[in-house]
């Protein structure tokens, strides 16, 4: 893994005039433009929160929920977009959320590729693209944007997955990344102890991707004794709870509708 390429960014006292109220708390979300992002950002701004929207490709999407959410409040959201991908990624995108705010008080980070990689074709471009995406850059992302969350004594909640602990054959990369998320999750709980806490979210059968059929959507609902697959409102539940835990870090709370239990 790769050391930051400058140190900590330096935030200046200055932001654009574009800048939220800094009376109001900020959460910076990864991946916000849609699905659980999106659903996590109505929440977090419905209770108060201005969001900074983070997106790559999904521009008209980020923008109509930035529209949406200043439409509600007005100056309240903004956009940002970043290839998650890039060695340097999570400095850039804290310098860019630095010129638009200069306050972060709860960094998401569910950003996340999720795709099938099974053994025979396993070769290393997919590996470095999942381990950057899903692993090194909110690792970095973390340690940038340490510097405005310890003035807030802010909250990071990393989105891994029930898979980091039990693996889901034909995912090896994913499950080994969501694994190394783990890890970032409680040992930077443990390093930016007591201003920041570090906590994760483990999703069940939440959204359905495109690469599970019917046949393993129906296995996977019969391993959950809730029997049913959870909603994207249930994670923006626990992600709420966290923000507001004062007491709690270094856990990771499973949304799963008890499958864990079984796997």
């Amino acid at each position: 893994m790769a050391a930051p390429t400058g140190g900590p960014v330096v935030i200046s006292a200055q932001a654009s005039r574009t800048t939220p109220a800094t009376s109001s708390p900020i959460a910076l979300i990864t991946g916000a433009a849609k699905r659980l992002g999106a659903v996590t950002a109505r929440r977090l701004h419905g209770a108060g929160y201005d969001i900074a929207i983070h997106y790559h490709t999904s521009a008209d999407e980020a923008r109509a929920l930035a529209a949406e959410l200043n439409e509600d409040r007005a100056g309240s959201a903004f956009v940002l977009r970043q290839n998650l991908a890039a060695r340097d990624a999570g400095e850039r995108l804290v310098r860019n959320f630095a010129k638009k705010a200069t306050r972060l008080d709860v960094l998401i980070n569910n950003a996340s590729v999720f795709d099938a990689t099974p053994l025979d074709a396993a070769d290393p471009g997919a590996w470095e693209h999942m381990q950057a995406i899903n692993l090194r850059t909110p690792y970095f992302l973390c340690l940038h944007a340490a510097p405005l969350l310890r003035r807030q004594r802010g909250a990071i909640i990393n989105i891994a997955d029930i898979h980091a602990e039990r693996p889901r054959a034909g995912y090896s990369m994913y499950c080994t990344s969501k694994a190394g998320l783990l890890a970032v999750t409680r040992s930077l709980a443990l390093e930016l102890a007591p201003e920041i806490r570090v906590n994760g979210i483990s999703p069940g059968a939440i959204l359905w991707a495109d690469s599970e059929d019917a046949a393993l959507r129906r296995d996977a609902l019969r391993a959950t004794p809730l029997g049913r697959r959870g909603e994207p409102s249930d994670i923006a539940d626990a992600v709420h709870y966290l923000v507001r835990a004062g007491y709690v870090t270094g856990q990771v709370i499973n949304v799963d509708g008890g499958r864990s239990l079984h796997m």
